[in-house]
């Protein structure tokens, strides 16, 4: 099932600011009545904003993006649209001023060895990893392994790791839910088309039938389990995001960090990591 955003067109840089406003006004689904309440202000100012009969101001700008929930690269967009410079900055991970950022990533997906940890983009393109992660991508076809690596593609794309996925099935559907969630907070068309790609890889005999244990832990999250030389290897995973960024980059930037959900998985790689 498409998320309401697959309907809505995104706005572009040269749309109005009402335009931009009634679309993320709609995406939440809420009623000028609901917006105008939260952020305050009369419904019949809030259809002037919105019709461009009436301007915003600065404030009025910021209010409404806040009391949406727009993301920090729209929130630019909408003070852009309404005659503002940006407010939050857009920076490679890359660029000088961030690289105390970077020196923190860096420092919490080397302090996860020797589980596999990695950060990821808005788009879910590979940034950095730890050294177990290129270990656990072996096998998986060149192509899919040329930067920017696409870590979702690579899991789920037949000549990537899907094969190799013994849960693939339960697995891909958490995958696709997790991205649907995504694109509900975020109306991003990218990630619309890629969770369009996915869901049309093929499944398998792989992915009819789970595979058993994967641990205690597997009856309360989902597991992904990963068939290696050392055998099925067992992981539950968590997601960090900074708490309260300025910066665009910051604030679409994730960590994944795996942890062995049995045992056998966290000896296993505690042997691959002496290796």
């Amino acid at each position: 099932m498409h998320s309401p955003s697959h309907a809505l067109r995104q706005p572009g840089a040269r749309d109005p600011f009402g335009l931009h406003l009634r679309h993320w006004r709609q995406h939440r689904r809420m009623s000028q009545l609901d917006l105008a309440n939260e952020a305050e202000i009369s419904t019949r100012h809030l259809s002037y904003v919105e019709t461009g009969r009436a301007t915003p101001s600065r404030e009025m700008v910021l209010r409404l993006a806040e009391r949406l929930e727009v993301p920090l690269r729209e929130r630019n967009a909408l003070l852009v649209a309404a005659g503002f410079a940006p407010m939050y900055r857009q920076r490679g991970l890359d660029d000088p001023a961030l690289a105390a950022a970077r020196r923190a990533v860096d420092l919490v997906l080397k302090g996860h060895e020797p589980y596999p940890a990695l950060a990821v983009d808005r788009h879910w393109h590979l940034v950095a990893a730890n050294a177990i992660v290129p270990l656990l991508m072996a096998g998986a076809a060149p192509e899919l392994l040329q930067p920017p690596v696409n870590v979702l593609r690579l899991s789920l794309h037949p000549q990537g790791l899907a094969s190799r996925i013994a849960n693939l099935a339960q697995w891909r559907a958490h995958l696709l839910e997790r991205l649907q969630q995504q694109i509900a907070a975020t109306g991003d068309a990218v990630l619309q088309a890629l969770h369009d790609e996915l869901a049309a890889y093929p499944v398998g005999d792989a992915g009819h039938v789970a595979t058993a244990g994967g641990g205690e832990l597997s009856s309360v999250v989902v597991p992904f389990q990963l068939r290696t030389e050392a055998g099925i290897l067992s992981f539950i995973s968590t997601t960090t995001i900074f708490g309260t960024p300025v910066d665009v980059t910051l604030q679409e930037l994730a960590v994944e960090s795996f942890f062995p959900a049995d045992a056998a998985t966290a000896q296993a790689l505690a042997r691959l990591a002496a290796g």
